[in-house]
């Protein structure tokens, strides 16, 4: 299996694309340590996967505080040892509307969770790292920092910031055997987006699938890539098979945007 031996790390595990990547990993033979906040989902998640048979721990963590984050980092490696894979996927939006009408606090609120969040998990995990002489750091990016979404301009300007610590993090930690990546994810079909689809509906007075149907028709692909669709990327990324991708960003978005 692609992830057979390794330990993985994922921050912000919800209902959506963590969950689904936690799943992903475990059924790839990785051993995973599963953080949020809240740790009803976490748990639920836990469960499932140990009853497939995999090995799980669920932890709850605020990604902004460096203790929860050295303390998630040693109950993981109290119980599988050594880790080697982080997806720093926990973030904050807040809330659409446009970039100058936003209010700061929660514009810093989103650049904490996000950029500073990521850089905690990633300070705490990268003596592990080192210790094991390999790793990979996988940062969940967003494709409006590539093609602008209005509304979207707050949540943009802290991923963007994520986007430039991962190429600088890749030149920093490329000789310790680490890499760094990240994947820019698209619409993603999941509880996110179907709310998304039943608030537009209502707003303008047609049907969800109406809604589903005018996003959709914007990449090749036709479709919503669904958040399971998109975890093998990330697993990919994760894994020796990407051994010598560093500093890379990966769409994910069914060609919504191509890269020039």
């Amino acid at each position: 299996m692609m992830l057979d031996g390794e330990v993985v790390v994922i921050s912000g595990v919800g209902p959506g694309l963590g969950a689904r990547l936690a799943a992903g990993a475990a059924a790839q033979g990785a051993k995973v340590v599963l953080a949020a906040r809240s740790t009803e989902v976490v748990d639920q998640e836990v469960r499932r996967i140990t009853d497939l048979g995999g090995e799980a721990l669920g932890v709850s963590c605020d990604v902004r505080k460096p203790d929860e984050a050295d303390a998630l980092v040693a109950a993981a490696v109290e119980r599988f040892g050594a880790i080697t894979g982080l997806v720093n996927s926990a973030y904050g939006h807040p809330g659409f509307g446009d970039l100058l009408d936003a209010p700061e606090k929660a514009l810093r609120r989103s650049m904490d969770i996000i950029l500073f969040g990521a850089l905690n998990m990633t300070r705490a995990v990268v003596p592990q790292m080192r210790a094991a002489g390999r790793g990979s750091v996988v940062n969940i990016g967003t494709m409006t920092t590539r093609k602008p979404m209005r509304g979207d301009g707050g949540y943009a300007v802290a991923k963007a910031a994520m986007t430039a610590a991962t190429r600088s993090l890749a030149l920093e930690l490329g000789e310790h055997g680490i890499r760094v990546n990240q994947a820019a994810m698209g619409w993603l079909d999941g509880p996110g987006v179907r709310f998304h689809l039943k608030m537009t509906a209502e707003q303008r007075g047609i049907s969800e699938q109406e809604v589903y149907d005018e996003i959709a028709a914007r990449n090749p692909l036709g479709r919503i890539p669904t958040d399971e669709d998109c975890t093998g990327p990330v697993l990919f990324l994760l894994s020796r098979h990407a051994s010598e991708v560093t500093g890379a960003t990966l769409d994910v978005n069914g060609g919504e945007y191509m890269p020039a």
